[in-house]
């Protein structure tokens, strides 16, 4: 029986990380490129480019990223100082298969997942591992063209069989792709090649190839779902998206409307990868706007038995939208957020919405329409830390925003009946950024010294949100500072 007011004692609280953002040793133990190896850091009022390989004297962030590989132990030991129950974390395709394509795998990229698990079992950590998390080997993109091509699925196969097998006693809990509603965004180039190693033109006029290679995704991921339930019964295997709240910005009817066409869109993908089909809305969403997706005999089946046993979700944001053309457009997040400004919240340095109830109303809506528990896998605040001349760092708006956060996951919990696995706030451990390949945009609860162009000594300092998330994991929740 639970004690009401607290969470359960199996309360999965952590991290979480990705390889491309922390590992480094790009090229070390065997490991292939991948498409986050081609990205640039982005500069003033630029974007990261994508490049067709490695160029000489250009700075590829992921390179070295903070040498997790190298220091792996040392930042486990910290994250188990800390008290953490699991930590969220990515396989690199690109170490087990190089290219992508290999019949074997690498089995230097096997072993050094081997020390790693190893390390973190022996520290009392979970691993939740991504299966891929934004770096799809470049090897499949220049061979095959990504997933737009069908052959893709055959080898992420390989690869889940590889992985699955190989650790089917060090690891319980698997995600199988990081955010696959990204490529929704397909306006945006980054997210089409991280989430689907392609690139459209940024006016596309006609969206199959978006489809096409979110069909691939959705198989890839049914068919994972079914190898993992066959290697080992006790697999918890879940989807992944990324939740950014919405409200309508009135209560005139448009704005209602508008709101629930941007929610669909927003359900979408753990619509098909939770039910095992495509739903209606989307059906009638391509007929009308003429959209083409080629399927095989066998496709519907696949999915209908592949679907996930939880929904895990990021959680950073809210916006709000209007049916109004006119209406005021929110400057902030532009590449995230289409929405105008909402007065009743306040932002971040990097102008998203800071809104904790936004996350009670989130895990409301996703237990309440898959009755499938829910995994919070990434929620934390990006902001510019400093390091006092004494050593120390004092987060308090990180612990804030947190603590605000946490209160409402509490509610959710045990005023509205949801079943919550865990929390695992995103980069636990300063990473390199995924949108902007910065260093200086930091979420850890551990500083690491290097700057955006990867300069400084790589040393590990605990800010003062290390200490407040040990007293919040030693308390399960109940005392939050």
């Amino acid at each position: 029986m639970i004690e009401v007011g607290m969470l359960p004692n199996d309360f999965l609280w952590g991290g979480a990380i990705a390889a491309h953002q922390c590992e480094g040793a790009y090229r070390e133990g065997g490991k292939g490129l991948t498409i986050a190896d081609v990205l640039t850091a982005a500069g003033y009022n630029r974007d990261r480019e994508i490049h067709d390989d490695v160029h000489e004297g250009v700075y590829y962030p992921s390179h070295n990223a903070i040498d997790f590989y190298h220091r792996y132990q040392e930042d486990i030991a910290l994250f188990a100082e800390m008290g953490f129950k699991c930590l969220r974390l990515s396989i690199s395709w690109a170490r087990i298969f190089p290219e992508g394509d290999e019949e074997q795998p690498n089995e230097q990229g096997l072993a050094f997942y081997d020390r790693l698990f190893d390390c973190m079992h022996e520290h009392g950590i979970e691993p939740v591992v991504t299966l891929l998390h934004n770096d799809t080997p470049l090897g499949l993109v220049k061979k095959y063209g990504g997933w737009s091509n069908r052959r893709v699925l055959e080898f992420f196969e390989r690869y889940c069989v590889a992985v699955m097998t190989h650790f089917k006693d060090k690891v319980r809990y698997w995600i199988t792709f990081n955010e696959i509603n990204n490529m929704l965004k397909y306006e945006f180039q980054l997210l089409t090649w991280v989430s689907g190693g392609v690139i459209l033109p940024e006016n596309l006029e006609n969206q199959s190839a978006v489809f096409q290679v979110m069909h691939h995704q959705f198989l890839a991921s049914a068919r994972a779902v079914i190898l993992g339930h066959a290697i080992n019964p006790n697999f918890q295997m879940g989807c992944m998206t990324g939740f950014i709240m919405n409200y309508p910005a009135t209560c005139n009817p448009d704005d209602t409307i508008e709101s629930n066409k941007t929610y669909k869109r927003l359900y979408f993908c753990s619509d098909v990868q939770s039910r095992g089909y495509y739903p209606s809305y989307m059906l009638a969403y391509w007929r009308d706007n003429d959209i083409k997706v080629e399927m095989e005999p066998g496709d519907e089946e696949i999915l209908r038995a592949g679907t996930v046993d939880y929904v895990a979700f990021s959680y950073y944001m809210s916006e709000t939208v209007s049916a109004d053309p006119e209406a005021t457009s929110s400057g902030a997040a532009q590449k995230i957020l289409k929405g105008i400004d909402n007065p009743y919240l306040e932002r971040s340095e990097w102008g998203w919405t800071i809104d904790p109830v936004g996350l009670r109303i989130a895990l409301n809506k996703l237990y309440g329409r898959y009755q499938k528990p829910v995994f919070i896998v990434e929620c934390g605040l990006g902001a510019h830390d400093t390091v006092d001349t004494d050593g120390a760092i004092h987060d308090s708006y990180r612990i804030d925003y947190l603590r605000k956060h946490i209160s409402e996951l509490k509610k959710a919990v045990y005023e509205d009946g949801v079943d919550l696995m865990g929390f695992a706030s995103w980069g636990p451990i300063d990473l390199v950024s995924a949108s902007t390949g910065e260093m200086s945009k930091r979420y850890g609860y551990i500083y690491v010294d290097l700057d955006d162009e990867g300069k400084g000594t790589g040393n590990r300092y605990k800010k003062d949100s290390f200490y407040w998330y040990k007293q919040v994991i030693a308390s399960n929740g109940e005392d939050l500072g």
